[in-house]
């Protein structure tokens, strides 16, 4: 059986907060082997100090940004930017959050959030002696279909995907490409229990344990998927402008 709680009593997270010890806090001696904490990346990214000073939020999408993949101006002049952050993210805004942080400034996402995960993990390891695992999670759109959803961004001893390649369906056919991907299913999970605004910022999954593991698993940035395999890397019109471009290109050489 699976279940899945938020934890209480969390107080506003500010720079240079023991993520460990206030987790730890209020889970009290809740947490057993096996247990996941689903934890929010602007509490992680608060703690880290990733705030920025930026009246414009637009140019500090501008400082994460690694690739533009689109990007549209919509009547009224508001522009929306899809783009390719340096943690091989694509995204909206490059995770740039300028919801509940302070006047004037922008909040990054934390700066290896693989590594936030394994930190945490290891502290509550050590703190409460319960092997627990840790997930950090952000929201996101999903390309084709309207709405957000919670996805992890950071993995520290989960395992991230579900390999069921090789084994076989209930017909008894062989399964080729079936890899779920079990961080992004919890951190969607945990999200309908924190909520975005009841500042209940760390959930806990319990009942699978059998995905928790080491901390030197492969973490989320396994989940990115490379380049070379990326059908999609640009937007619509982005494409077509850039084979428009080499085409009129080759035609001027020819």
């Amino acid at each position: 059986m699976l279940e899945v709680w938020a934890l209480e009593g969390i107080p506003e997270v500010r720079a240079g907060d023991d993520l460990v010890a206030l987790i730890a806090e209020a889970a009290g001696d809740g947490l057993a082997d096996g247990d996941i904490l689903v934890v929010t990346s602007k509490i992680v990214s608060k703690a880290e100090g990733r705030f920025v000073a930026a009246d414009d939020r637009e140019a500090a999408i501008t400082s994460q940004t690694v690739r533009v993949v689109a990007s549209r101006t919509w009547p009224g002049g508001s522009t929306t930017r899809i783009v390719e952050n340096a943690l091989g993210m694509v995204s909206a805004a490059a995770g740039v959050d300028a919801s509940n942080t302070p006047e004037g400034t922008v909040l990054l996402l934390p700066e290896d959030p693989d590594a936030s995960a394994r930190a945490i993990a290891a502290g509550l390891r050590t703190r409460t002696g319960a092997r627990v695992g840790v997930l950090i999670s952000d929201t996101l759109g999903r390309t084709w279909r309207e709405g957000q959803t919670d996805v992890a961004i950071g993995a520290g001893g989960v395992l991230v995907f579900e390999d069921l390649r090789g084994t076989e369906d209930a017909e008894g056919r062989p399964l080729a490409v079936t890899l779920p991907c079990v961080a992004d299913e919890l951190a969607s999970a945990a999200e309908l229990v924190k909520g975005k605004v009841g500042r209940r910022p760390v959930a806990v999954v319990r009942g699978r344990g059998d995905l928790v593991g080491d901390l030197d698993l492969p973490g989320a940035r396994s989940i990115v998927r490379p380049s070379e395999r990326d059908m999609f890397r640009l937007g619509s019109d982005e494409a077509y402008a850039e084979g428009f471009a080499a085409g009129r290109a080759a035609a001027a050489s020819g």
